[in-house]
């Protein structure tokens, strides 16, 4: 099929780009002149496992275009909207301007018959007011919403091998005709079985909310009950463990430490709570409140213990920090939990010290007055404590015992525990965690 993607950050550039590979016509726009520039040499903008060699295989395929003039998109039968829903300025609430503004320009592109898919998060209710918008704009074209599930790290796999497709579609024909393009569109991970929900627009909206706010509530429930085990001398990991084993609760998500970022959960759960609040429910998503507060109380507990480990306070101590991402195989700092305790420390006076393999330079236009280095040993030579804070490979497999010949003290504070506590301990170091005695 002929297909538009509006917007190629993060989520448009690998949907534009696995939607190639599926062997459908792209054609990617975006206002961000370098970012188009780089995706037309075939080099991702972003550090996203996988992607490049996407992108390398397509290079020859003459499937894959992309351009700055929004104009390129007519004469596609299918329009995704890509752009992105940061919260607000001052609100918890989502920032909509990106996404109206797309819908309100690439109408004027639009001929009868055609679907534009609106995949951006928004808050209940955004797909209504714009399919009017549409449907103003562009009689007879029809407007879905078919929201994203992508894992960062996971992205391509995730777009190609969906664990599952949802269509928020109109009654009627026209909904019906939506489905079935939509339907081609996705022939491939339908063939191999995913599975497809169609629902109106409105479940189709809260979907990945609901699913962004539950995953956080459960990541805030371990972290609380890790607030307890360091009270009472318990071991989260354990507790986990021996949770998880229930069927009905499950070990995924149950990983206590640092606590979530980037940029879905974190402005997911605070856009969710003030669309409820202007829709009379704040009550019914209040506890997300207390999820946010727990997962931010996370960051602060790290500081504090790193406080106690060196003495009483970090001022004039040298702290080496892995990982400034908010999660291992990515380059995405946004909210990150890493980069927050980084500025904290530093604000208290240590002498801190960032290592990351690949979010140095976004850390870096986020945190200028931070030193940052992609060599670990660089972090490491002469630390009297260092921080696990971004659990990449390279850093859970540490070798405890060469580690130790290079840093002042042998003092290591596990921020996602990850570590095995038995080997750096035999080496002779000082181990301390969340959640842990």
């Amino acid at each position: 099929m002929r297909i538009s993607v509006v917007g190629l950050g993060y989520l448009g550039a690998v949907h534009a780009a696995s939607m190639a590979s599926l062997g459908h016509d792209v054609v990617g726009v975006d206002v961000d002149a370098a970012k188009v520039e780089s995706l037309r040499l075939g080099k991702s903008p972003f550090y996203e496992p996988g992607f490049d060699d996407l992108l390398a295989e397509l290079q020859d395929s003459g499937r894959l275009t992309v351009s700055t003039d929004l104009a390129s998109v007519a004469g596609c039968d299918v329009h995704f909207v890509c752009v992105g829903t940061p919260q607000s300025a001052g609100s918890l609430a989502a920032d909509l301007r990106y996404v109206d503004t797309a819908f309100t320009e690439v109408v004027g592109h639009l001929a009868p018959g055609d679907v534009v898919v609106g995949k951006s998060t928004v808050p209940v209710g955004t797909a209504a007011r714009l399919a009017e918008v549409v449907e103003a704009g562009a009689p007879g074209a029809t407007l879905v919403w078919n929201p994203e599930f992508l894992r960062e790290g996971h992205a391509v796999d995730d777009t190609l091998h969906p664990d599952r497709i949802v269509y928020g579609v109109p009654r009627g024909p026209a909904g019906e005709r939506a489905v079935q393009v939509l339907d081609a569109v996705y022939a491939a991970p339908l063939a191999d079985g995913t599975p497809r929900i169609v629902a109106d627009y409105p479940t189709a909206e809260l979907v990945k909310v609901a699913a962004n706010s539950f995953l956080a509530t459960k990541i805030s429930f371990i972290n609380a009950m890790a607030e307890l085990c360091e009270v009472a001398g318990g071991d989260v990991t354990q507790l986990a463990d021996a949770i998880g084993h229930d069927a009905r609760i499950g070990r995924q998500f149950l990983n206590a430490g640092l606590g979530f970022g980037g940029g879905c959960l974190p402005k997911d759960i605070r856009a969710f709570m003030a669309r409820a609040d202007e829709l009379g429910a704040g009550e019914a998503v209040a506890f997300l409140g207390e999820v946010d507060r727990i997962n931010n109380r996370r960051r602060e507990r790290m500081v504090e213990l790193a406080a106690e480990v060196l003495g009483g306070a970090v001022r004039g101590a040298r702290v080496a920090l892995l990982g400034a991402a908010f999660k291992p195989d990515s380059d995405d700092v946004r909210d990150s939990p890493a980069l927050d305790v980084a500025v904290r420390l530093s604000d208290a006076g240590a002498d801190v010290i960032v290592a990351d393999p690949q979010a140095v330079e976004p850390a870096r236009s986020r945190a200028p007055q931070l030193t940052y280095t992609r060599d670990v040993d660089e972090a490491l030579a002469g630390a009297e404590l260092v921080l696990l804070l971004t659990e990449w490979r390279e850093y859970r497999e540490l070798d405890p015992v060469a580690v130790g010949e290079v840093v002042a003290r042998r003092q290591v504070l596990d921020g996602r525990n990850a570590l095995d506590r038995a080997a750096w301990e035999a080496a002779g170091w000082t181990y301390r965690s969340l959640g842990r005695a």
